[in-house]
């Protein structure tokens, strides 16, 4: 039975049309100018280009809701000048307290 294999194998292997369909799939796989090594990291790229387009219209969509929050009230203004960029009146002095290992 050994021989049997062996010799099913080799003749499967010497065939020129499994020889045509290896050489064509090792072809399409890595040489062809649209291989698909590249296709993947098309795709890898694409996904990525995804994400950061939905993350950065989540973060106009905040903004946007900001600044109208900013516009419709003086009071939110100021509170964002003194926590943001720790804006003061002309009369106060601001202490700034960090924690250990927290840089400004």
């Amino acid at each position: 039975m050994n021989k049997k294999f062996w010799h099913s194998l080799l003749t499967l292997v010497v065939n020129k049309y499994f020889l045509s369909i290896v050489g064509f799939s090792i072809w399409i796989i890595f040489f062809d100018q649209h291989n698909l090594v590249d296709r993947y990291k098309s795709n890898q790229h694409l996904n990525q280009l995804v994400q950061d387009t939905i993350f950065y219209q989540q973060k106009i969509r905040n903004d946007r809701a900001m600044i109208k929050l900013l516009k419709t009230n003086p009071q939110n203004l100021e509170q964002f000048a003194r926590e943001k960029y720790l804006m003061k009146a002309p009369d106060e002095e601001i202490f700034v307290i960090l924690k250990k290992g927290q840089s400004k």
